[in-house]
């Protein structure tokens, strides 16, 4: 039994960025935990912290240092004891935690599919040769092109709102958003389509939320545990496990998603070149234990089938 509850006169403090989705994500913590616990939601207190990644939108991510960008100083005020746990966007977070941190809880996962958006056109296949298409993710970008070499692909960043205003202004034809974002805003009608994953393999843990607490902590470990989803966890160890053989950093375009079956976990996943010239992937399945270490064998497997000079780019 879970002793020492949060009280509203000293409250569990629950770290997050503070953009519209970053909020709803830490609303829907503070209220598994309430429920839970039959607390008051006055037992918690949500902590806003800007982040690198949210003080520059002016840059491509992998140019002001990839992966860590929107986790580092909510990872370092926790180390300082300024907040007790801290939620993360899953597809944002570095496969390795600092030390003195744990990530090993999730919230069951939304939906893992890549939404496009546009006030124009259905589909990406309905865009005219050179039609510009916005995005900031490497991923999206390399598979635009791998599968759409006549679009022209545009730096495209910020919240919902900003990005429906630069389609409207012209800056692209359509953009892309995660549809996990959009069902947690209440903004699904954003969405034109919901694009299917073997049309555009989502980003490695894309739609899951991942909540992050100090190794030492055995009372935050306890409430934690209360609502945690294993399948989430299941899927996301393979993903992960897969993410963190090939690069783990934002320099790479990497899609992966593991799926389950029962007992059987399926895995595909996809490592790019990011100007769209290649992409190699796979697609097995195995015992939903064994998960992980499928996540590590499929990276081998494309990393030699990629050969010598795949990622020559990257230097």
């Amino acid at each position: 039994m879970t002793r020492d509850l949060p009280t509203p006169d000293t409250p569990m403090k629950l770290g997050t960025r503070g953009s519209p989705l970053a909020l709803a994500q830490a609303h829907e913590t503070r209220d598994r935990l309430a429920a839970a616990f039959d607390l008051p939601q006055e037992a918690f207190e949500i902590v806003v912290i800007k982040t690198t990644g949210d003080r520059i939108i002016d840059r491509p991510l992998k140019e002001i240092g990839g992966k860590g960008l929107f986790t580092r100083e909510i990872e370092d005020a926790m180390l300082r004891g300024d907040i007790d746990i801290a939620i993360h966007s899953m597809k944002d977070m570095p496969v390795l935690q600092p030390e003195g941190l744990v990530l090993d809880t999730y919230l069951p996962r939304e939906d893992v599919r890549d939404a496009f958006v546009s006030p124009h056109v259905g589909g990406l296949s309905d865009l005219p040769e050179g039609a510009k298409v916005g995005t900031s993710s490497l991923r999206r970008k390399a598979q635009v092109l791998v599968a759409y070499p006549h679009l022209q692909v545009v730096e495209f960043r910020g919240n919902v709102q900003t990005r429906l205003k630069k389609l409207d202004d012209g800056v692209a034809a359509c953009t892309f958003l995660a549809m996990a974002g959009l069902n947690r805003l209440g903004r699904s009608d954003v969405a034109t389509a919901a694009i299917a994953p073997e049309e555009m393999l989502p980003a490695v843990a894309q739609g899951a939320i991942g909540i992050e607490r100090r190794a030492d902590d055995t009372r935050a470990a306890d409430m934690l545990a209360a609502i945690h989803d294993t399948p989430t966890a299941q899927r996301l160890a393979a993903e992960r496990a897969f993410l963190a053989a090939l690069d783990g950093s934002c320099e790479t375009p990497i899609a992966g998603l593991a799926e389950l079956d029962g007992g059987t976990l399926r895995l595909r996943g996809e490592v790019l070149r990011p100007n769209g010239s290649e992409a190699i992937g796979d697609d097995q399945t195995a015992p939903v234990e064994d998960g992980a270490e499928l996540g590590r064998a499929m990276a081998v497997k494309l990393l030699e089938q990629a050969g010598e000079g795949f990622f020559d780019w990257r230097e």
